[in-house]
């Protein structure tokens, strides 16, 4: 028997509201921690990325003050 001739005698709310619920209710650990991974990996790489631009912008600033570019 497939999924759809099991679900074409329930009801709309079997289907669309029953059946997502008990689905949270199954995998919601799964779900919150792998949306946790993915919002703190994106974090990370948005620290990387302002450490890395930071870094860059204070050693161009620095080389360009105080010594120029003929001294090297």
């Amino acid at each position: 028997m497939a999924v759809k001739e099991l679900l074409a005698g329930m009801p709309w709310w079997v289907k669309w509201v029953a059946i997502p619920l008990i689905a949270l209710l199954v995998f919601g650990g799964l779900i919150t921690s792998i949306a946790m991974f993915v919002i703190g990996l994106l974090f990370k790489v948005l620290v990387f990325v302002a450490l890395v631009g930071g870094l860059i912008y204070v050693v161009r600033k620095f080389t360009s003050s105080s010594t120029s570019r003929e001294d090297w």
